[in-house]
């Protein structure tokens, strides 16, 4: 049966992605990122109307992928240093360098859904360094969060954005969802 409703986000990864320098992108295996928040994530692309007989008589969409946010517990070490090029020195000390570069990434996820978790895969994103915050405790230790701004964009070798499937996907596929990017067959 499928789902009606989602809610609850869960089982977050990153994949670092390497291009081959022909645009083609492969995947280093799925590193959980644990504590996940929230994320919000909106489309990106504008609507070309065409004006014709007075009215909009075509309106095409570009699908440019999407930018946004994810809320999560503390960013972790690894995502630092495989993602935001964050390096430490002889004494784990960690630096970010004003020169580092951001690599592209698979980010991969789940919602949980009424009759099963809906599972998720961006192919091609970046994220952006996370802003310093803090508060002063105030009667109760309320947890801070990182925000990573995120920009989703369709894959350079075939256009693809993301893809999703939920237990009635094949059992492999679905069962093995966070330990290998998916790739589409004969799509």
């Amino acid at each position: 049966m499928a789902n009606k409703v989602k809610f609850g986000l869960k089982n977050v990864y990153y994949a670092k992605a390497t291009d081959d320098g022909t645009g083609t992108l492969t995947y280093a295996a799925p590193v959980r990122i644990p504590g996940a928040v929230n994320m919000t994530l909106d489309p990106a692309g504008d609507t070309d109307p065409f004006y014709a007989d007075d009215i909009v008589y075509y309106a095409s969409a570009a699908n440019n992928g999407y930018t946004g946010t994810l809320e999560i517990a503390l960013i972790p070490e690894s995502f630092r240093t495989d993602i935001l090029g964050e390096a430490a020195d002889d004494n784990n000390v960690m630096f970010e360098s004003a020169e580092a570069e951001s690599a592209e990434f698979a980010l991969l996820f789940q919602f949980t859904g009424d009759k099963n978790g809906i599972r998720h895969c961006l192919y091609r994103c970046t994220a952006s360094r996370a802003s310093v915050n803090g508060a002063t405790l105030e009667g109760s230790k309320t947890p801070q969060t990182d925000t990573l701004n995120l920009t989703v964009m369709p894959r350079i070798s075939d256009n693809i954005v993301k893809s999703r499937c939920d237990a009635t996907a094949a059992a492999t596929q679905y069962e093995g969802w966070f330990t290998t990017v998916y790739e589409p067959v004969n799509l």
